[in-house]
């Protein structure tokens, strides 16, 4: 009875995922494109639930939830369906599709082959991924959980490294009232007028192209010069040719795109500034304050562990409470159940940002990247991406459980080098980090040296 009840749990949780899966995916990720296949959003489904379903057993594993065995097991099974999703099926479904919009998308034998030939390079570069890090036995064969998840990890923790780096220093630097350019109403009307003036120039220039066109075909047809209008109205052109004026007004369209977009940026910044003195506002722009300390004593921690060669391996949660006992003096009777509570918070903190945050990503690099045809390639390739990112979350998120939680999760993870994969997210989110630093600051030095010059211009 109790192995069928643990069963209809998490069958009804597979089912709540799959479905929230589908719904992400039509009401926000593809609302604007028409969805050509349904196995793209399916498998786009699929890996999320998995996901979703590994942050779930966590929870389990802290609040006791179904006996030892069942856990185990359904970490077993989870963990396998991952690994066939993200060696076998999404990276073929990826080659297909890619092959599918190129040259061979006539010919079904060229497409079969080309796919085949794809998946193959992938399967190469995936093995020999783990020739050049020290992540697990050689002992085990090719198909075991341990030579799967240890290459998964490489790769997902390299992707949360990177965008742990770059949001630890981003977010402070959008966020935060002292970055903002500032923009007065002056600005903005300058640049509508010279915006409006561009178009108008433009609009002249076609007209020009236009007549001059249309008198060269009448001139060519019947030898007679039917323009003579015309000329009047251009006798101050009349020393520029067609191509002349073509490249002018080309020349002209790319600069009144550049105006454009600076125009929306400007428009935006305004929007920004109003927002700022925003109850909302201030309260972000203290999160930002506190992300920027955050960021600071995060690059110290990663360039000491790195230096020193040093993993944390106590959990955040035992630390906090020893802390708490020894230096606060703090009188805690029953420390195993606020180690549970505390546990079953950070973890559901860590989960619901984790997924929130990706989703959020995946969204807009799918509007920047997709089109009608690269759409089914650029949604599996998110869904491969957002598959390795929660397998390698599992793997960090395990120092982050008391260590009597984290005895399944060891066991079915397998003998991994555990502490390289800390080490090589310090190292990662260290280089990102800094190199978001670098980037940024050359970017808002820019916006500084040029409000400096046109402001001159535009009073």
């Amino acid at each position: 009875m109790e192995i069928l009840s643990d069963l209809v749990v998490i069958f009804v949780s597979q089912v709540v995922f799959l479905l929230f899966g589908w719904m992400f995916f039509s009401k926000h990720l593809f609302r604007d494109y028409e969805v050509h296949h349904t196995l793209v959003q399916f498998l786009f489904s699929v890996t999320l639930s998995l996901s979703c379903s590994m942050f779930e057993l966590i929870i389990f594993e802290i609040l006791g939830v179904f006996n030892a065995n069942s856990r185990y097991f359904y970490w077993k099974i989870t963990i396998y369906f991952m690994l066939l999703m993200l060696i076998f099926i999404l990276p073929f479904c990826i080659s297909y599709f890619i092959i599918s919009n190129s040259r061979f998308k006539k010919n079904p034998l060229g497409i079969k082959i080309g796919s085949l030939a794809l998946y193959i390079l992938f399967i190469c570069i995936f093995v020999k991924i783990g020739d050049q890090f020290p992540i697990t036995s050689p002992n085990y064969g090719a198909l075991s959980i341990e030579q799967g998840l240890s290459r998964v990890g490489v790769i997902g923790v390299s992707l949360i490294g990177v965008l742990s780096g770059f949001g630890a220093v981003n977010y402070p630097y959008t966020s935060m009232t002292c970055f903002m350019r500032s923009v007065s109403r002056s600005d903005v009307l300058q640049l509508e007028r010279k915006l409006m003036h561009n178009y108008s120039m433009i609009i002249d220039k076609k007209k020009r192209i236009a007549v001059k066109e249309e008198e060269s075909r009448n001139t060519t047809s019947s030898g007679w010069n039917m323009g003579s209008y015309a000329f009047g109205l251009l006798a101050s052109s009349n020393s520029e040719s067609i191509s002349e004026l073509k490249s002018s007004c080309t020349t002209l369209e790319e600069l009144t795109r550049q105006l454009f977009l600076e125009l929306v940026e400007l428009r935006q910044m305004q929007q920004r500034i109003v927002w700022s003195k925003t109850f909302k506002g201030q309260y972000f722009n203290l999160l930002g304050y506190i992300f920027s300390f955050y960021c600071v004593m995060k690059i110290v921690i990663c360039t000491y562990n790195l230096i020193l060669d040093r993993v944390v391996k106590v959990d955040i949660v035992t630390r906090a409470l020893q802390f708490a006992i020894t230096y606060v003096g703090l009188e805690i009777e029953d420390v195993r159940l606020w180690s549970q509570h505390l546990s079953f918070a950070l973890v559901g903190i860590i989960v619901v940002t984790s997924i929130r945050g990706l989703l959020i990503t995946m969204t807009k690099w799918f509007y920047a990247l997709s089109s009608s045809k690269s759409s089914n390639v650029i949604v599996l390739v998110l869904a491969q991406t957002m598959g390795m990112y929660f397998v390698s979350s599992v793997l960090l998120m395990r120092m982050n459980v008391p260590l009597e939680y984290r005895k399944i999760i060891t066991q079915v993870l397998g003998d991994l080098q555990f502490q390289f994969y800390h080490k090589w997210f310090d190292l990662i989110f260290l280089f990102s980090a800094l190199m978001s630093i670098g980037v940024l600051w050359f970017v808002h030095k820019s916006n500084q040296i040029s409000e400096r010059y046109d402001r001159p211009h535009r009073h």
